[in-house]
């Protein structure tokens, strides 16, 4: 093996040697280092950034939706609203357009009560019949069923095309919509029937929804209620009243 020049040793030693080679690419290392954490530092700025801007889907509905809503009347006696355009009328808590509140029901008869077992169809006619289904809905997490089913009902009442787009625009966006917490379940034919006529509804837009809805209500909910407490008790408590009176 040829043997090298002192020459060549010495500037081998000099400039290959470890702690000259670490001194030569330490400033370069650094360098990249420092560059590296910038570009980081900056990422991380933008995402908070962005998180900070983010708003949860369905933020500006919701915001819409206190708008919409009208104030409580501070007195007692205080008229409550009007439905109309931009306006869920006195019941806004359930954003229907129904006097559906337990306190706008009257009571029930015992004979109205036992008609309930006889058909859904003796059920749903009577207001303290809904009420207290939609009660027991409440129970199993399926209220939005009645409440788009009687929001419909007060849909086909009007006759003013505002009033009517305004509605169904409420509507779908409350039941029909994918993003509403409130979606009813329906297929994706009667779906895709609904947006296509939502260009310009009418007050029958979402009938077929509507007898969907109807029928999942007798065939599921139905038979559950008649056999719940909630029925039970109330049945029980009016042939009490009976027998005493």
């Amino acid at each position: 093996m040829p043997q090298l020049s002192q020459d060549s040793q010495e500037y081998l030693q000099k400039h290959f040697s470890r702690p000259s080679i670490w001194t030569h690419f330490l400033p370069l290392f650094r360098a990249q280092r420092y560059n590296a954490d910038i570009h980081q530092t900056t990422e991380n700025e933008g995402d908070s950034r962005a998180v900070s801007d983010f708003k949860p889907m369905g933020s500006e509905r919701m915001e819409m939706r206190k708008r919409q809503v009208p104030a409580a009347p501070d007195a007692p006696g205080a008229a409550p609203g009007q439905p109309g355009v931009g306006s869920r009328g006195s019941n806004a808590c359930c954003f229907c357009w129904c006097c559906c509140c337990s306190c706008s029901c009257p009571a029930p008869t015992l004979e109205e009560v036992n008609a309930w077992a006889q058909s859904f169809d003796k059920l749903m006619v009577t207001p303290a019949g809904r009420n207290a289904f939609r009660e027991f809905l409440r129970t199993e997490f399926s209220e939005e069923n009645m409440l788009f089913w009687m929001a419909c009902e007060e849909l086909k009442k009007e006759a003013n095309k505002n009033i009517i787009e305004e509605k169904a625009r409420i509507i779908y966006e409350d039941y029909i919509s994918i993003l509403s917490p409130k979606e009813v379940s329906l297929d994706s034919r009667v779906r895709e029937v609904i947006n296509r006529n939502m260009v310009e509804p009418s007050q029958h837009i979402f009938d077929d929804a509507q007898l969907q809805i109807y029928t999942l209500m007798h065939r599921d909910s139905y038979p559950r209620f008649m056999n719940s407490t909630v029925y039970k008790d109330l049945l029980q408590s009016l042939s009490e009243k009976s027998i005493e009176a």
